[in-house]
């Protein structure tokens, strides 16, 4: 793949673009980032006020979604200002995106399992379902990411010349690891994750739905949110179509090449991000009750700090 004729190539298209287009996708992007992180960020904190496994494997979700949006917005951003940036500065970025996009259908997957549990073991829950087995599921799921993109990083700087990291390029991951059976690797790895997933989910699903044969209310809203997981994680798997996605809108609007860009970019970067907080925050009581307090809390931010004020009120 001849990386600075791609370059060339996106740069280009960007430059189509007169300048007030791309300040309004830019302040749009940027304000959805900063909108949905700080929601993420008032939830993280409160976090803090309720400790269980189920929070800790949804805020592990959260602080995913977090790191992905961050970087994901970052590389738009800079791919609109300067086009293209240095070889190794890009690596870093695309590496804790992919990270973090490979961590959340994992924590998918927990959670349902979780919820499995919850249901159908009610009585072994508190012993199965532990703070440190949690923890500990959670750093498998950080080695299991690690075994699959160390052989990326390894492979390039065993591959490629020195010059190369100086480079300046369009920050991709197909840009940055060219080797081809890279990207065979990465195509099987996806694959096999994006399936495992799905059957767990699948099990969850339906060991709940023949378990809970009076259909008790904690039964269903299992079912529901599991049900969510698989909605969150049909979003999430954009991702991996997203140039599919992109190529197939193009053919049918030519003329519009960057609007169809930056609206897929929207689509596959923004709306999944955008799922966890309004759908699983709000859906529980325990983050809705001290999330409006603290949302409402916004306007005094440009004020000066009251002494003794605070959002959450004192039991």
């Amino acid at each position: 793949m001849n990386v600075s004729s791609s370059v060339s190539n996106v740069t280009s298209e960007a430059a189509q673009d007169d300048l007030s287009s791309v300040i309004l996708k830019n302040v749009l992007t940027v304000g959805l980032c900063i909108t949905i992180n700080y929601i993420n960020v008032v939830l993280v904190h409160i976090f803090t006020l309720n400790v269980n496994p189920r929070y800790i494997l949804y805020i592990h979700l959260v602080i995913n979604d977090i790191l992905l949006l961050t970087m994901l917005t970052l590389i738009h951003t800079l791919s609109y200002i300067v086009y293209s940036i240095n070889v190794s500065l890009c690596i870093l970025l695309v590496m804790i995106g992919t990270y973090t996009s490979m961590n959340n259908p994992m924590t998918l997957a927990v959670m349902a399992i979780e919820c499995y549990i919850a249901v159908c073991y009610p009585l072994r829950h508190s012993q199965i379902c532990t703070v440190n087995k949690t923890y500990t599921v959670i750093g498998l799921i950080w080695v299991i990411c690690t075994v699959n993109l160390l052989p990326d990083l390894f492979v390039t700087l065993a591959t490629e010349p020195l010059e190369f990291f100086h480079l300046q390029v369009f920050c991709t991951y197909g840009n940055i690891f060219r080797h081809q059976y890279l990207a065979v690797k990465r195509d099987i790895s996806n694959a096999l994750l994006l399936v495992a997933v799905w059957l767990t989910l699948l099990y969850s699903y339906f060991k709940i739905l023949f378990a809970a044969q009076s259909i008790s209310s904690d039964a269903k809203k299992a079912r529901n949110t599991i049900l969510l997981h698989s909605f969150q994680l049909v979003l999430s798997m954009l991702i991996y179509v997203k140039s599919e996605i992109g190529n197939g809108l193009i053919y049918f609007f030519p003329k519009s090449v960057t609007a169809v860009r930056f609206g897929v970019a929207l689509l596959v970067n923004i709306l999944p991000r955008l799922v966890t907080p309004l759908v699983y925050g709000v859906r529980d009581k325990t983050f809705r009750k001290y999330l409006k307090q603290y949302l409402f809390c916004l306007p005094y931010i440009f004020r000066k700090t009251v002494p003794g004020f605070s959002c959450i009120k004192k039991r």
